[in-house]
């Protein structure tokens, strides 16, 4: 059963740009475009609950623009909290088909969705995607590849744990779209994170979700450090102490639904020796490659043929 329940996005189901769920303001000062985007998983309420609260705090953008985006709302109407995961999307995973041939294809609901949410990520400057996970855990900021996403993260002083991944064989995240996929030397200015803010049903998770919404929008300099004080209470909790960058070397992919684990691993696990069999990946032992090995989301609840299951880490302190 959710504790967490779903926000009533009745008022602000409409938007005010032509596309359903999607809010833009713009500032008469030159700035950064910035985009807040929840719901990419229907099942995934703690983004909504923050992109609700700063509509009805009225938040508006000191300098650019902010967009707001409610993204799988099909797939959140079919939301039920017995049955978390079957909200998790109507045909298919959307944040595997951010590429342009998929979206062309416009064959699923949600290839078609994120066909018509596109133009807004593609003007998009800065993008802050906000999700929650299927198994209880840490919060985990997630940057992709390039240093200029990391350096935000270190910015921002939280979470705690920061992964540094290239995403997903079986499709391209929105946070890997388009320019903000390109080397920092071409896109130097643009910035994308995927906050995976805790687990689905903690109440806790919409709590990270402001957290994140109030530094991300202070550090683009779409709210001064004073205004969102006054505009959002609350929402900025204490700094990191310390925070981790996790390296990611590999990520196992399941040949099936069959994919087991050793034992309940929870994440964030370090397995101190190299060869240590983690899980059983149809009749192949999974192993761990190196010693001091970090276990990033293992989760078997989607598993399938070509999903992954659990990525693989370094573990480095981030200075």
């Amino acid at each position: 059963m959710f504790s967490l329940t779903p926000p009533d996005l009745g008022p602000w189901r409409a938007g005010n740009t032509g596309v359903e769920g999607v809010w833009h303001f713009q500032s008469d000062v030159p700035g950064r475009r910035v985009m807040l985007s929840a719901l990419v998983h229907g099942n995934e309420l703690c983004g909504a609950w923050a992109l609700k609260e700063l509509l009805e705090a009225g938040v508006r953008p000191a300098c650019g623009s902010l967009t707001l985006a409610f993204c799988n709302l099909d797939a959140f109407d079919r939301f039920d909290p017995n049955h978390g995961d079957a909200s998790r999307f109507v045909d298919e995973d959307m944040n595997r088909q951010w590429v342009q041939g998929r979206l062309a294809m416009g064959n699923t609901c949600e290839r078609r969705r994120a066909a018509a949410l596109a133009p807004f990520v593609q003007r998009a400057d800065w993008l802050l995607d906000l999700h929650s996970m299927h198994e209880p855990g840490l919060p985990l900021s997630l940057v992709g590849t390039h240093a200029r996403n990391l350096a935000l993260a270190r910015e921002l002083r939280a979470p705690v744990h920061v992964v540094v991944d290239a995403g997903h064989r079986d499709g391209v995240r929105m946070r890997d779209y388009g320019r903000f996929d390109e080397p920092d030397t071409e896109q130097p200015d643009t910035r994308s994170l995927l906050i995976e803010c805790g687990y689905h049903r903690d109440p806790a998770s919409a709590g990270v979700a402001r957290d994140q919404c109030a530094r991300f929008l202070v550090a683009a300099g779409t709210l001064t450090a004073s205004s969102a004080q006054r505009s959002l209470p609350g929402w900025k909790m204490p700094d990191a102490p310390i925070q981790w960058a996790l390296h990611v070397t590999d990520a196992v992919v399941a040949r099936s639904q069959n994919f087991a684990f050793t034992e309940a691993f929870q994440g964030l696990e370090v397995i101190p020796h190299a060869g240590t069999a983690i899980g059983d990946n149809d009749g192949e032992p999974v192993k761990t490659p190196y010693d001091n090995c970090v276990l990033v989301m293992p989760s078997t609840r989607q598993a399938r043929k070509g999903v992954t299951v659990v990525r693989l880490a370094r573990r480095l302190a981030l200075s």
